[in-house]
């Protein structure tokens, strides 16, 4: 995969969490219906980085570089309360689970640890980012504020650019 399609993946997925993060934007309905699909973008970016996950785990124990072993922690506990939001989401979920004819009544508990691991979701996306800061800080200025910017410098010397033409007029 090619790093502008990492990172536009990666704008998009975290751009979903925040909004799927506050139910109160978007209403519960929304909210669980964005939040399956936002299941789905995880499983996505998971198979994308799917052999950097497989060396890491291979070599997590012997030679390994700190930082690696530091973001494997973080993206597993990230892994763990992601599953364990969407699980109870889908437990406590009402339009979901309605809609395919399903009817739990999964009580005040699961309410609890979703919100549990919702919020310990937040946290881990705030340190899996941080983590990656210095990669997204350079890759939008790679392929966002570098683009923009060569629209609005002058041309070089030399360069072919439109030069102003003066028409006389004749009455």
């Amino acid at each position: 995969m090619s790093t502008k399609t990492n990172l536009i993946l990666d704008i998009t997925i975290f751009t979903a969490f925040l909004v799927v993060a506050n139910p109160a934007l978007t209403g519960m309905t929304v909210h669980e219906w964005l939040a399956l699909a936002f299941t789905a973008a995880i499983v996505t970016h998971l198979l994308f980085h799917w052999d950097w996950l497989v060396g890491v785990t291979k070599k997590f124990f012997k030679k390994l570089i700190h930082q690696s072993r530091l973001n494997y922690v973080v993206d597993a506990l990230f892994f763990v309360a992601m599953t364990i939001s969407m699980f109870s989401g889908l437990l406590i979920s009402k339009s979901i689970l309605s809609t395919l004819g399903i009817q739990l009544n999964a009580g005040h508990n699961w309410e609890s640890i979703h919100k549990l691991a919702s919020d310990a979701s937040l946290i881990m996306l705030g340190l899996h980012f941080a983590l990656h800061f210095k990669w997204v800080l350079t890759n939008l200025k790679r392929y966002l504020v570098s683009p923009v910017m060569r629209v609005f410098q002058r041309p070089r010397a030399g360069a072919l650019a439109a030069q102003p033409v003066r028409i006389d007029e004749k009455h």
